[in-house]
């Protein structure tokens, strides 16, 4: 009797562990759905990105208007890239900070990448330069100025203070706006020049009327590492274009890059999701590790088990090493890998004083050894008149 005893509870215990597994996999396959897309692609960025922002989930607007108007400005576009930069900044101001969704991402079961994006900081720096150089197209200095005071502000929150505030251009360009503005713009002027790498930057001249604003290569990107893909980490862009020149009624400009968006997305130190995502990764393992000896324990005290109290037992340090494992399996640790990808790697500026008129001008991007990469030829106007609004160009490799 003891040995049908010892069978029937093996037995027993045997079919409900079966039982238990096969739950165990129906809930853990639950875990990991992939959402449908609603829309297709097509190929053009432009009409992709209209209908990403349209059709696409609402937590990925701001980063598809983000790209989309970054493409319609290459492609002289201007209206509209205005349009969704609003639209952008507008969510930026919303959101940032008093998001329900980045709230939620922040508990051990919501993925960061399921918050509404707003981007890392040189991403949201990025949407305020364009913005800045769309109202100075417009003949608004006073706006571009403030865009790119606003920008400064969301790059001077780092970790290391050594990196805030440094973008060469932003000094530069807040110093030659207030100087159009009929103010003292010598101290941003004086910041840009020490955080200058490029050595001495241009002067600033009063009388120049056409302001070239240029952007080159390939910016960074994100990528997640370690154990459970908690760790951001940037991946930096590559460029073959190292500068340009400027060729226009007998004057030639050589361009050099003033700022490296790789050098802004590396040197901003941790965010605070980075820790709390470290957290998240710590309690994934550890949950997953007592599922691991919970499971364990269980299967060795039910199949050694003499009676049903024993198997009872087993299947309750089975039960709560398969609870544990789900737990486990829940916790949603990786890092936000959703990234602006047809950002610059360079970003550079130059000022020059022209005729009124009708002119056309050669651009020509060069590698770091000068060798001529890729040669374009624009036509533009200057007004005429003292006080006329600023000609202002927007040249890049990608255009």
């Amino acid at each position: 009797m003891k040995i049908h005893s010892k069978r029937a509870a093996g037995t027993s215990f045997a079919a409900k562990l079966t039982a238990a597994l096969i739950l165990f996999s129906v809930l853990l396959g639950g875990c990991a759905t992939t959402p449908k897309s609603t829309w297709n692609r097509t190929g053009d960025p432009l009409v992709d990105g209209r209908s990403a922002i349209a059709l696409g989930p609402s937590k990925d607007k701001v980063l598809w208007q983000y790209r989309t108007a970054l493409t319609a400005m290459r492609q002289g576009n201007y209206n509209e890239a205005k349009s969704l930069l609003d639209d952008a900044i507008l969510s930026i101001s919303n959101l940032y900070g008093n998001d329900k969704s980045a709230r939620q991402s922040r508990r051990m079961f919501s993925e960061e990448s399921k918050k509404t994006f707003v981007g890392e900081p040189y991403e949201r720096v990025m949407a305020y330069v364009y913005r800045g150089i769309l109202y100075w197209m417009d003949g608004e200095p006073d706006n571009a100025r403030a865009c790119f005071r606003s920008a400064q502000l969301i790059d001077s929150d780092t970790e290391d203070k050594t990196y805030a505030a440094d973008y060469v251009t932003l000094e530069y360009l807040d110093g030659y706006a207030s100087l159009k503005l009929n103010a003292d713009g010598s101290e941003a002027f004086q910041r840009a020049q020490k955080l200058s790498k490029i050595g001495g930057l241009p002067e600033y001249n009063p009388r120049a009327n056409t302001l070239l604003f240029f952007e080159f290569g390939e910016g960074p990107m994100k990528y997640a590492s370690g154990e459970h893909r908690e760790q951001l980490r940037i991946r930096p862009g590559t460029s073959r274009v190292n500068g340009a020149w400027f060729k226009v009624s007998n004057k030639a400009v050589r361009i050099g890059p003033y700022d490296d968006l790789n050098f802004q997305a590396t040197t901003r130190g941790g965010r605070v999701m980075d820790h709390i995502l470290a957290n998240k990764a710590v309690f994934k393992s550890t949950t997953d590790n007592v599922g691991n000896a919970a499971l364990l324990s269980g299967i060795i005290v039910g199949t050694q088990g003499r009676n049903d109290t024993t198997a009872q037992v087993g299947l309750g340090l089975v039960a709560a090493g398969l609870l544990s494992k789900i737990v486990a399996a829940s916790t949603t640790p990786e890092a936000d890998t959703r990234a602006w990808d047809n950002l610059p790697q360079y970003l550079s500026f130059a000022a020059l004083e022209l005729p009124p008129g009708e002119h056309t001008a050669t651009v020509e991007f060069t590698d770091a050894g000068g060798a001529v990469i890729k040669t374009k030829s624009i036509n533009f106007h200057v007004p005429q008149g003292e006080g006329s609004a600023d000609t202002v160009l927007f040249l890049s490799d990608k255009s």
